[in-house]
């Protein structure tokens, strides 16, 4: 972002193409970029700066439809899981950055026997793809 990054939701032939056109909606032009994923469905994002969406500057991301309750939810657990989103390659990031292992799950059982729900599918995309985001702003700033 900063006039260097942004990020523009396209079609897949867009996408395939690393191009602007048929884009859905304005460029983000500023960071950090936000994207509520409300919809099932393909998504597909690129930057459009120069030869960054050729170089893999761009993202696909398929939601899966809730099959929860919509608006409910899960119980807070004492221990919450982190998603890893794999970055580009990159030894220098490699160095800086670790993986992160998943948390452990509760040894707790809830009252009743019965397990909570699942957490949102869209929550957990929205937090991929925050994390994808960030990864490549630091890998290009990096």
């Amino acid at each position: 972002m900063t006039n260097q990054h942004d990020v523009l939701q396209v079609q897949k032939s867009s996408f395939d193409g690393c191009n602007s056109q048929n884009a859905i909606g304005s460029p983000i032009l500023t960071g950090p970029a936000n994207i509520t994923l409300d919809s099932a469905g393909d998504h597909y994002y690129i930057c459009t700066f120069g030869r960054h969406c050729l170089n893999g500057q761009k993202l696909a991301i398929t939601v899966s439809s809730s099959t929860g309750t919509p608006g409910a939810n899960p119980p807070n657990q004492s221990n919450p899981t982190t998603p890893v989103v794999p970055s580009p390659s990159s030894s220098r990031q490699a160095e800086a950055c670790p993986p992160t292992p998943f948390a452990a799950e509760p040894s707790s059982s809830t009252p009743g026997g019965s397990a909570p729900p699942p957490a949102s599918s869209s929550k957990t995309i929205l937090a991929s793809f925050l994390l994808s985001l960030s990864s490549i702003a630091l890998t290009i700033f990096i």
